[in-house]
C-alpha cells in the first residue's frame, strides 16, 4: 500500500459519495475502531514496561499497541490531522482499558454489540445508499486502516481544513465516478445484446 493521501482518498471518496452512506460511515467508523481496541485489550499485556515506563491506562495489550500502530500510520499520510486522530486513537484506547479494567463482562458485551450493530449499518449503506459493494471487498487491509482517517478527514474538511486537497478529491472522485457509470452501462448493453 502507498502511502500517497490523495490517491488513497479519491479510491475512498469513489465508494463513498452518498451523503447518507457517508454519515452513517462518519458515525460508525470510529465507533468500529474504538470498539476494536476494547476488544483487543482482552489480550492483557503483552509487553510488560517498568512502572516508570508505563503510562497509566495504556499498559501495552493488543488494543494500546493496535492504536498506536493506526496512529503511526494516520501520522505518516496526513501529520496535523494524523497526530490528532492519532492522539485520539490513544485515548480511546485508554478509555477502553480502564473501562474494561472495572467491568470487564458489561465492556466486553457493549463492545460487541456496538461492533456488529456498527457493521451491520455499513453495509446496509453501502446496499441501501451507495448501491455499491463497500471498498473492503476490493481492498480490505486499505479499508481497515484507512477508513478512519478518510471520515476524520471527511469531519475537518467540513470546517475548511485543506480545501485544496478537498478540491482536488472531489473533481477526481466525479471523474471516476462518471468513469464507472459509464463501464456499467457498456457492461449493461453488452449483456442486453448477448441475450
Amino acid at each position: 500500500m502507498a502511502l500517497n493521501l490523495e490517491r488513497l482518498l479519491i479510491f475512498y471518496g469513489a465508494y463513498h459519495h452518498n451523503s447518507i452512506n457517508v454519515a452513517i460511515h462518519m458515525l460508525c467508523v470510529p465507533l468500529i475502531l474504538f470498539t476494536g481496541f476494547a476488544l483487543a485489550a482482552n489480550t492483557g499485556t503483552l509487553i510488560p514496561l517498568p512502572n516508570v515506563l508505563t503510562i497509566p491506562h495504556l499498559d501495552l495489550n493488543l488494543g494500546t499497541l493496535a492504536a498506536f500502530t493506526w496512529g503511526s500510520l494516520y501520522v505518516l499520510l496526513e501529520p496535523v490531522a494524523g497526530t490528532i486522530l492519532a492522539l485520539i486513537c490513544l485515548g480511546a484506547a485508554a478509555v477502553s482499558n480502564t473501562f474494561l479494567s472495572q467491568n470487564p463482562t458489561l465492556t466486553n458485551q457493549v463492545a460487541i454489540g456496538v461492533h456488529v450493530v456498527c457493521w451491520l449499518l455499513q453495509f446496509l449503506g453501502h446496499g441501501a445508499f451507495e448501491r455499491r459493494a463497500p471498498a473492503l471487498l476490493d481492498n480490505l487491509v486499505q479499508a481497515i486502516f484507512l477508513a478512519p482517517l478518510f471520515v476524520w478527514l471527511e469531519l475537518l474538511f467540513k470546517f475548511g481544513y485543506r480545501r485544496e486537497l478537498q478540491s482536488r478529491v472531489e473533481k477526481a472522485v466525479q471523474a471516476e465516478l462518471a468513469k464507472l457509470r459509464k463501464d456499467n452501462a457498456n457492461g449493461a448493453a453488452k449483456n442486453g445484446k448477448a441475450q
